[in-house]
């Protein structure tokens, strides 16, 4: 056991499978596919995107960007050589699953337009997916940052993309404000993902 769970790679597979197991133990006790079990399959996936996704940044607030200018020099590229470029890669390619899923997800439960319009396509008689719709909106807007502006600037600052000293240093400054108002929005965004679940 110790040396199965001291291997990463082999530790997510067989916790995808023990996952995948119980969502096809599910299928057969439950006589077939439907609607609603596809789309709590979509939510699932959603979910571990999403955990993934804010969980990096998290980590990035609350720990790395707080942490670095306490670093002795000659250790921080042990950061921005190693860590930070690999937390970036899941960071950015969670945000791109979570959101992704979530349009399908809205899309195959017949969200997606009155969580888009914030109820106003119904006339914003349903509650809930007025909530739905802001979550949806500052999710989106969380996702266009990481893509758009965290990482095109964390990749100069971080020395992936070729610059001087003057343009690393606004370019991680540039990268921080974009990652401070992502975290900014990431609590409204899961305060309205998660109750719009019991109140929608």
């Amino acid at each position: 056991m110790a040396g199965l769970l001291s291997n990463f790679r082999n530790t997510i597979i067989l916790s995808v499978i023990l996952a995948l197991a119980m969502i096809f133990a599910y299928f057969q006790l439950a006589g077939g596919p439907s609607i609603l079990f596809w789309q709590a399959v979509l939510r699932w996936i959603h979910t571990f995107f999403g955990i993934l996704w804010i969980g990096l940044l998290y980590y990035f607030n609350f720990v790395q960007i707080r942490k670095m200018p306490e670093i002795p020099a000659e250790l921080k590229p042990a950061v921005s050589k190693y860590i930070a470029p690999e937390a970036l890669f899941w960071f950015r390619w969670a945000a791109l699953g979570t959101w992704v899923v979530g349009v399908i997800l809205a899309m195959i439960s017949g969200k997606l337009i009155s969580g888009f319009t914030l109820g106003a396509s119904e006339g914003f008689v349903n509650q809930g997916n007025i909530l739905l719709g802001i979550g949806m909106w500052l999710a989106t807007i969380m996702f266009i940052n990481v893509w758009a502006f965290i990482w095109p600037n964390q990749k100069i600052a971080l020395g992936i993309v070729e610059a001087d000293a003057d343009a690393k240093a606004k370019a991680a400054k540039t990268a921080m404000l974009f990652s401070r108002t992502n975290l900014l929005l990431s609590i409204p965004m899961l305060t309205a993902m998660t109750m719009t679940q019991t109140l929608g």
